[in-house]
């Protein structure tokens, strides 16, 4: 809780959805208060909220260990989403510096610093990554609320499947902290968020400019240069990185991205404005899931193609803004966006099986103009000499959209399938209201309305129309404790996740021309959690919750179609463990296993297994490292086997696979590092499919098979920094 006195209101204007508050004492005045200012008390800065502010723990491992930085980051009062922090055991708080302590591949591997949550690739390193948490495949990002600096990822109404998040353009040595919450028990995470939500912010300032240059296997090459300086009252922060890869793919990659970041701000993340400016830009050739006959039957190599003219280009720029000043009552954060964002995708799942001439690649292109506008409005106040914390809340997007699906040859336009404008809304309003009614007890109460508006102009009138729809989510969560350094926790609350707009006004199948039954636009979502946090143990902070969360609808990726479709109602029930120990300054271990039993709940002679879920994850990491000489990381994952099909008579393989990293830092700010990625050398896949597709000369029925993207073999990358 945060102390402050009655009698006035604070505004902030921020490009993040919610603000990360530094902690304060408790209030100590009545609700009737008089309006005069009475002094704050000071605040206890933590490195989780250090790092949020870009003051003193910096989010790149050149100049920090992050053993030694609390990398748990669960002392802060509140979360980069401004909430309590500590509202749910499966919460939590990750600064930059452990999360770039650990070697990774790929930008989007960066979020598996997330307990639980699996980040692939199945198609090319420009495409949005594959994600699995809790028992989801949530393909790329259906039930994975991720922001940064508050500016949603997630795309309703994409070309390429709902919830569309493409984290591609993130640059990890700008992160300051990423907030983790699971579950739909959080009154200010909305659409896309029931299995979880991810909060990432960048910092204001860079602890040390930095210069860097990484060369690897297959041609990996980046460069990255990023800094900050003050120029009158604020400060200038730049970063900019280029990055080339091909992959070990008989047919390159040959990626070429161009990613840029521009922040003016002053003051501090409670107290101050910043605006910024971000540019992206990618293009590749990508080898997609190939049917895994292919291979044993030697047409093509394990890294081979089927189609060698699949790929993409992608781009996405913003400006956002952000102004917050604390108060004697509370804090008042506004955030306000603009995103330009396109895609031009070409796939081909299933070769020849729906045109034995030309093939089946397919182009999804989406062009949108989003614009966003959340507040929040936090009082702190005590009500009958309780404490109490009230939060109201404002999240509002408008998406403009341009989106479409045609037949292709060899990237070519042969015909149109559908093309579709697209315009939607949404508007979340929320309240929250925190009480601590003892020094054991604090209950959290809210409730979320939600409303979604839309207009779908498409080439076949049929497929035209408006659609709307609104839903009220409650939420409630109790805490117990400390005791003996442990707290409990109980969460219960219902969401929704949003479906494809398109499917609500659809009347006309547009390949066939059958009629079709329309879905609705938002689907609930319920769900509950009991778990326990302890810190008895010096250094050592591990924590257990059991889950339970219901769908109404399940949304399944469909291979032959590219995309996803509503399905059937579903349930998961699972436990989670995560333990973060750092017995001294120079070492750190983490390790995180979880299980999920994933089900639909209704009948079907199909079965009642959920296609791609997995039932096992588990990680487990270690970092070594003082602020100077040798240092160095091993982190492994285990994924495992999820069934392909319904009744369970199709499993994908399991993978573990281990990330190592060694390195020196000098005392004049240079940094030489090894990352060795998959060090055993696995040869395993990041994904599997289970559908019907066809080969040249094969029936013209096709054959189902398993279609798989295999994981990248045995790859090293050198990088040189400096900082300074």
């Amino acid at each position: 809780m945060h102390g402050c006195a009655a009698g006035c209101i604070v505004l902030s204007f921020t490009v993040v959805s919610g603000t990360a508050r530094a902690e304060q004492a408790l209030p100590q005045v009545t609700i009737d208060a008089p309006a005069e200012a009475k002094p704050k008390p000071p605040r206890r800065h933590t490195p989780a909220t250090a790092a949020r502010e870009g003051r003193a723990v910096p989010a790149t491992s050149p100049s920090v260990s992050p053993s030694s930085s609390s990398a748990q980051g669960t002392s802060a009062a509140t979360d980069a989403m401004g909430a309590p922090q500590n509202q749910a055991a499966s919460s939590r708080i990750i600064t930059g510096a452990e999360i770039n302590a650990l070697p990774f591949m790929r930008p989007g591997e960066a979020l598996e610093a997330a307990p639980g949550l699996v980040v692939t690739q199945h198609s090319g390193e420009g495409k949005a990554n594959q994600y699995f948490l809790r028992g989801f495949n949530l393909d790329h990002g259906t039930d994975l609320a991720i922001t940064v600096d508050g500016m949603p990822v997630n795309m309703p109404t994409h070309g390429h499947g709902q919830g569309y998040a493409d984290i591609n353009f993130l640059i990890p040595e700008l992160i300051g902290s990423m907030t983790v919450r699971k579950g739909p028990y959080f009154a200010d995470v909305g659409d896309f968020g029931s299995a979880g939500a991810l909060g990432i912010e960048y910092l204001r300032a860079m602890p040390k400019n930095l210069a860097e240059v990484t060369v690897g296997s297959f041609g990996y090459r980046r460069l990255l240069g990023a800094g900050s300086t003050r120029v009158g009252d604020g400060t200038w922060l730049a970063a900019f990185e280029a990055n080339t890869y091909n992959g070990p793919w008989d047919v390159p990659d040959d990626v070429r991205k161009l990613n840029g970041v521009l922040r003016y701000s002053q003051g501090t993340a409670t107290d101050g404005f910043s605006l910024t400016g971000m540019a992206y830009s990618n293009r590749w050739t990508s080898t997609d899931q190939v049917a895994q006959r292919a291979i044993d039957q030697g047409l093509i190599g394990r890294y081979g193609s089927l189609d060698p003219t699949d790929g993409g280009i992608s781009s996405r720029y913003s400006l956002s803004g952000r102004f917050a000043q604390s108060s004697d009552i509370g804090q008042t954060d506004i955030n306000a966006y603009v995103i330009r964002s396109s895609l031009q995708l070409y796939n081909n799942f299933t070769y020849f099986l729906d045109d034995p001439v030309n093939g089946d690649q397919f182009n999804q292109y989406d062009r949108r103009t989003v614009l966003g506008l959340n507040g929040t409005q936090r009082f702190d106040y005590r009500f009958a000499g309780l404490p109490v914390e009230t939060r109201i809340g404002l999240q509002s997007r408008a998406d403009n959209i341009d989106l479409g699906l045609n037949k292709t040859l060899r990237r070519d336009w042969l015909s149109t399938v559908r093309a579709d404008d697209v315009s939607e809304q949404s508007l979340g309003l929320w309240t929250d209201t925190t009480v601590r009614w003892s020094d054991w007890l604090r209950t959290t109460a809210g409730v979320r309305q939600d409303y979604f508006t839309g207009r779908v102009i498409s080439d076949n009138p049929a497929n035209s129309g408006n659609a709307s729809a609104s839903m009220t989510s409650p939420k409630l969560g109790i805490v117990l404790g400390p005791w003996v350094s442990t707290e409990f926790y109980g969460n219960a609350g219902t969401g929704l996740h949003s479906n494809d707009i398109r499917g609500a006004t659809i009347t006309v199948d547009p390949n066939s021309g059958d009629p079709v039954n329309r879905v609705p636009l938002l689907v609930r979502s319920k769900g509950a959690e009991l778990g326990i946090r302890n810190k008895s143990i010096p250094g050592l902070t591990t924590s257990l919750a059991v889950f339970v969360l219901d769908f109404d609808s399940e949304l399944l990726f469909v291979g032959d179609a590219g995309t996803t479709e509503p399905s059937r109602p579903s349930r998961r029930v699972g436990v989670e463990w995560t333990s973060q120990y750092r017995p001294l300054s120079w070492l750190g271990v983490d390790l995180d296993v979880a299980y999920t039993r994933a089900r639909f709940t209704d009948f079907d002679p199909a079965g009642d297994f959920i296609p791609g879920a997995p039932a096992w994850v588990a990680s487990a990491g270690i970092t070594l490292g003082e602020q100077r000489g040798w240092f160095g990381a091993l982190k492994g994952r285990y994924f495992g086997p999820r069934p392909l099909i319904e009744d369970d008579s199709v499993h994908s393989l399991s993978s573990l696979i281990f990330n190592a990293r060694a390195g020196y830092r000098f005392d004049n700010g240079v940094r030489v590092q090894l990352d060795v990625l998959n060090l055993f050398n696995a040869k395993t896949n990041q994904i599997e499919y289970y559908y019907l597709s066809r080969l040249p000369g094969e029936p013209l029925g096709g054959t189902n098979d398993r279609h798989v993207h295999p994981v990248e073999p045995l790859a090293v990358r050198l990088t040189l920094a400096g900082s300074f």
